[in-house]
């Protein structure tokens, strides 16, 4: 089993790109349909701080989602995440893929 987590951004960070609520709804329709469920951490965003290329800090609130699946299609990871990117208006989308042993499967 693999646990995929993603980041996601609270705010929308281009002027074209479609309202915050609208993105959370199309990737949260997709991501569904994809992998009959997910868990996003909404109710207190996540502080996500960098360094940018030049030096100074960046910034950002986003949310954790997280998808339980049996495997981890790295192809269509990177495909999405650059989907998501251009919808929600930034450079990247974080997503890291970790194997996980799910208690209340049997062996």
């Amino acid at each position: 089993m693999v646990l995929i987590q993603v980041l996601l951004p609270t705010t929308v960070g281009a002027e074209d790109a479609p309202p915050v609520g609208v993105a959370w709804t199309e990737t949260r329709r997709e991501l569904t349909e994809k992998f009959d469920g997910l868990t996003a951490y909404t109710r207190s965003p996540a502080k996500g701080v960098w360094t940018a290329p030049d030096g100074h800090a960046e910034h950002d609130d986003v949310v954790m989602v997280e998808i339980v699946t049996d495997t981890f299609e790295q192809a269509w990871w990177r495909m999405y995440a650059a989907r998501l990117a251009a919808r929600f208006g930034q450079k990247s989308i974080h997503v890291r893929a970790i194997s996980i042993e799910l208690l209340d499967e049997k062996p």
